[in-house]
């Protein structure tokens, strides 16, 4: 689903110039859920940022289910992010003024979406996670974990091969983290959906089919259930 090649990001010119993926190679599959660990500045975000067409990178590949996007032109990004991708921030990244169910709606909105269908689909998907009986409560007056889980439900909308989370369980408490990655996890398994996560929290590294320590904006390693991999 994700083939990444030589990949390289470089910030500044010259001697000034700080190289945040310095020839990174990396694949997921349909139905894998990778984490991604290391340091502060070690080059994780950086990675699924530009894996997901938020970042332009430098130099390198970057195929999204067979397609090249490295070099691609800025106005073509966002369609491949609509129609690949599906987003989990830590902060979730929801709008206050809006329920739970218009939330979600806004996403399938920005898909073209019908008005009804909007509403019905979101309400499955509110429904799906846990939250049939919150469609029409404001962020404001929900706990972390039922904030998170909107923003999954949002990130499903539209149905997206590839799920990119960026530290989702940081900002919770071990039930919502654990509630957080078993419904990531049940996706790649039922859905065969490619799901990468960022993540420092060692209390949700049992879900991964593998993880991948970046240091220096390089691969250190990989871990295969349980099993140190070159």
């Amino acid at each position: 689903m994700i083939e990444i090649r030589n990949l390289v990001k470089t910030y500044g010119k010259g001697s000034a110039a700080v190289h945040a993926l310095n020839g990174v190679d990396f694949d997921v599959a349909a139905g894998e859920v990778v984490m991604l660990m290391g340091p502060s500045g070690s080059g994780k975000t950086t990675l699924l940022s530009a894996m997901g067409c938020i970042l332009q990178a430098t130099s390198g590949s970057i195929q999204i289910d067979g397609r090249e996007i490295v070099g691609l032109p800025e106005s073509k990004l966002p369609r491949i992010r609509l129609e690949h991708f599906g987003f989990i921030f830590q902060g979730f990244n929801l709008f206050p003024a809006l329920t739970a169910r218009e939330n979600v709606e806004l996403s399938l909105k920005l898909k073209g979406v019908s008005s009804s269908q909007c509403r019905r689909r979101a309400t499955e998907l509110l429904e799906q996670v846990g939250l049939g009986d919150k469609l029409k409560t404001h962020p404001a007056d929900l706990s972390g974990g039922q904030k998170q889980r909107i923003a999954i439900a949002r990130a499903l909308a539209g149905d997206p091969p590839i799920i990119l989370a960026d530290e989702p369980t940081a900002a919770l408490d071990s039930h919502s983290g654990q509630t957080v990655m078993e419904l990531l996890t049940a996706l790649a398994r039922q859905r065969q959906r490619a799901v990468v996560v960022v993540t420092h929290d060692n209390r949700v590294l049992h879900y991964a089919d593998r993880t991948v320590h970046i240091a220096d904006g390089r691969i250190a390693n990989h871990f295969e259930e349980g099993r140190t991999a070159a």
